[in-house]
């Protein structure tokens, strides 16, 4: 009788410990990418300021997980460079060619950071890093605009955001046209939805 009572005590220490434990535990929410409305696109200098060229990568994948009690969280956008669009089709083949995007060689590009700086349960940033054509550098966007509803069509949790930051595209191995004075300098605008998939309990 004694060792049941024992057996019983043990099983009722053992539950409230998980309840403890389950109470202790933040929500973090975990949002799939949705690629028909993302679409990083891109600003270049075309002649050392003689006039400027916009891009876009058409399809782009990845996921947002963010802890909603401790205003943590992480991003990962993989970019299909072979989809990569100046609205101009020479201009979109010499991009894939070895001396500028190597698309063949290096087919994604891939941006993965931490959001930091929340005001308001919101990131005002992500701090990462962006490998491009096999090179790694880091990379800070700001977020400009941020915004989480019910989704009036598919009836779940969306998130939106626009987000800009700058790279040096000679940092990676892309100095086509340096030595006629092109600038270097690319402005980076990344325009994400992203559906919410699932919960999960994160300590």
């Amino acid at each position: 009788m004694q060792h049941q009572t024992s057996l019983v005590s043990a099983s009722i220490f053992c539950c409230l410990l998980l309840l403890l434990g389950t109470e202790t535990q933040a929500k973090l929410e975990t949002y799939e990418i949705d690629s028909s409305h993302t679409y990083p696109s891109f600003e270049a200098d075309h002649m050392g300021g003689l006039s400027l060229w916009r891009g876009k990568i058409n399809s782009s994948k990845g996921e947002i997980t963010i802890d909603t009690e401790l205003n943590t969280g992480r991003v990962k956008v993989v970019m299909d460079m072979s989809t990569i669009d100046f609205g101009h089709q020479k201009m979109n083949a010499h991009a894939k060619r070895d001396d500028m995007f190597a698309v063949e060689e290096y087919p994604n590009a891939i941006f993965e950071g931490e959001l930091v700086d929340f005001v308001n349960e919101a990131p005002t940033k992500v701090k990462g890093q962006l490998t491009l054509r096999g090179i790694t550098q880091p990379l800070t966007l700001a977020i400009k605009t941020a915004k989480c509803m019910l989704h009036p069509f598919k009836l779940k949790q969306v998130c939106g955001a626009t987000a800009e930051g700058t790279i040096m595209r000679d940092d990676f191995g892309i100095d086509y046209a340096k030595f006629m004075g092109f600038d270097m300098e690319v402005r980076l605008l990344i325009s994400v939805e992203a559906i919410k998939v699932r919960n999960n309990a994160s300590k």
